[in-house]
């Protein structure tokens, strides 16, 4: 038996994805902005968030989200990560009992500090709860280049029937069971991925760009792992894939950020010409109370969340960074 997907959240990865499963399964998007569901419905593209992409013709949206979810086998929340409580509430009637619930979201909740697997449990009892992560830029997917993720979920069975409605083509999905290592990989990396951006911007090189990823790295894992992750998960798709992928590419929001911000420009004006949310802005002040919580030492993301909120400077964020105590490299630090 097929399953039926609804997905909520009509941006460039919500959509790319809704794409993906409807190869797959009867899949219905939801988005609120009427003119994106009219173009998807009638000529398969959203010009908006993903340029010149055709979409499978397959693929139904809708601006309802009762439309979208009541004979939803799976759902899928393309939501960021600040939005994201407010639209499950809004779905939760409609949702029938013990379906599954998959997040796209790659980010933490700032008044609470927790994971979106964490607010599903918490608004959803009962419903297994998963992410579908990994080194996955949107635009480069869509266009049919070939990609690996991850959907990661407690339940094994779940998680391998699951894979056969992401997996499509050159989209190869894999499963594991690490949700919290799984789920803050994809969070933590886009702190370090505005680091690399600055550095690109203002012009700091290669061997600064590799050098903030192998020791952004260190950090996301120290913290991931004392929150619950396993060390391994880490080494993987949804850690160190997804950390070089984001950390290297134009076509990363949370590297853009970085990348003007390293050219001069102020935060207020970047996120201003953005179409996109970059969750890693938001984040970073996650992580660093995060941080303080389980005294982990975090000295990039400290410098980040200067430059964003305390007015510094990005050479300021790299000559503290130069000038921080250096230790054993298998030490913390």
């Amino acid at each position: 038996m097929k399953l039926k997907v609804g997905l909520l959240g009509g941006g460039s990865w919500g959509t790319t994805i809704a794409s993906l499963t409807a190869k797959n399964s009867e899949t219905t998007l939801w988005a609120r902005n009427i003119e994106i569901v009219k173009e998807v419905n009638e000529k398969h593209s959203n010009e908006k968030y993903l340029p010149n992409a055709k979409l499978h013709k397959g693929l139904k949206a809708s601006t309802s989200i009762k439309e979208t979810v009541e004979n939803a086998d799976v759902i899928v929340m393309g939501i960021p990560s600040q939005h994201f409580r407010a639209v499950l509430l809004e779905a939760k009637p409609f949702i029938r009992p013990w379906v599954p619930i998959v997040s796209l979201a790659k980010g933490l909740e700032t008044s609470t500090k927790m994971r979106m697997t964490e607010i599903i449990e918490e608004i959803m009892p009962g419903h297994p709860a998963g992410v579908l992560t990994g080194p996955n830029l949107a635009k480069e997917i869509i266009s049919g280049k070939a990609a690996a993720a991850v959907i990661s979920m407690v339940d094994k069975t779940i998680a391998k029937k699951l894979q056969t409605v992401f997996s499509s083509g050159l989209f190869r999905v894999y499963t594991n069971t690490d949700v919290i290592g799984s789920e803050l990989g994809g969070a933590l990396k886009n702190v370090v991925a505005i680091a690399c951006g600055m550095g690109d911007g203002a012009n700091a090189g290669d061997n600064t760009r590799s050098a903030l990823i192998t020791r952004g790295l260190s950090e996301l894992t120290r913290l991931g792992t004392a929150m619950g992750g396993k060390g391994r998960t880490f080494a993987g798709l949804t850690g160190l894939g997804d950390l070089v992928a984001t950390c290297s590419s134009s076509k990363s929001r949370n590297h853009h950020v970085g990348f003007e911000l390293g050219k001069g420009k102020k935060l207020e004006a970047i996120i201003n010409s953005m179409n996109e949310v970059a969750e890693g802005v938001k984040t970073t002040k996650v992580v660093m109370e995060l941080a303080k919580d389980y005294n982990v030492d975090m000295p990039i993301t400290k410098e980040v969340y200067k430059v964003l909120y305390e007015g510094n400077t990005v050479f300021d964020a790299y000559k503290n960074l130069i000038t921080h105590e250096v230790g054993s490299e298998k030490e913390p630090g």
